[in-house]
């Protein structure tokens, strides 16, 4: 099988980025990329375009850094608060994933979206807590989110009264009714 050079004219997943020359088969160049407008054969006349693309690619890997680390200063500010849904013992009926924590980040950055790949998690939140998650934004950036997670049960504790308030009100001479089950 015949392999050629060609250089390439934007990135292409798995195989390099923009002003590198790579060697492919001759039929994915022929067919391919040559065709989609992704590569060139390498020629002395092309050979020319490298120092302008070399420009092109130097341009854009230089604002999508500064695009990542603008985003990561955002997101080093941001304090999220997520509920993890518990029973009444406290055992945790679900978990905290990636997933939620790009939804999360979504609607507190106004649209901008994170692919959830890019939040690293070694196993999903499955405790209440703080936790600090890192985001890699970039191959040079990675922020740091502070998340906090609350039981479903804390939450419906502080609004459920207290076993002191319900003695308090056995004090003052309260008597709730009680039903009793008779078997038949």
């Amino acid at each position: 099988m015949a392999n050629t050079q060609v250089l390439l004219t934007e990135t292409v997943s798995n195989l390099g980025a923009e002003a590198d020359i790579v060697k492919v088969k001759a039929g994915y160049a022929r067919n391919f990329l040559i065709p989609q407008g992704k590569a060139l054969e390498v020629t002395p006349v092309t050979l020319k375009k490298v120092n302008m693309l070399k420009t092109k690619r130097a341009e854009r890997e230089a604002r999508e850094l500064n695009e990542a680390e603008e985003l990561s200063r955002k997101i080093n500010k941001l304090k999220i608060n997520l509920v993890l849904e518990t029973g009444t013992t406290g055992k945790a009926f679900g978990s905290i994933t990636s997933t939620d924590i790009a939804a999360k980040l979504k609607s507190e950055l106004n649209g901008i979206e994170i692919d959830r790949h890019r939040i690293i998690l070694e196993h999903p939140i499955k405790s209440s807590g703080v936790h600090e998650i890192e985001i890699k934004l970039h191959s040079d950036v990675v922020a740091k989110l502070q998340l906090t997670v609350k039981a479903s049960n804390e939450e419906a504790g502080a609004s459920a009264p207290t076993a002191e308030a319900a003695s308090d009100s056995d004090k003052r001479g309260y008597k709730g009714k009680v039903k009793a089950k008779h078997k038949e």
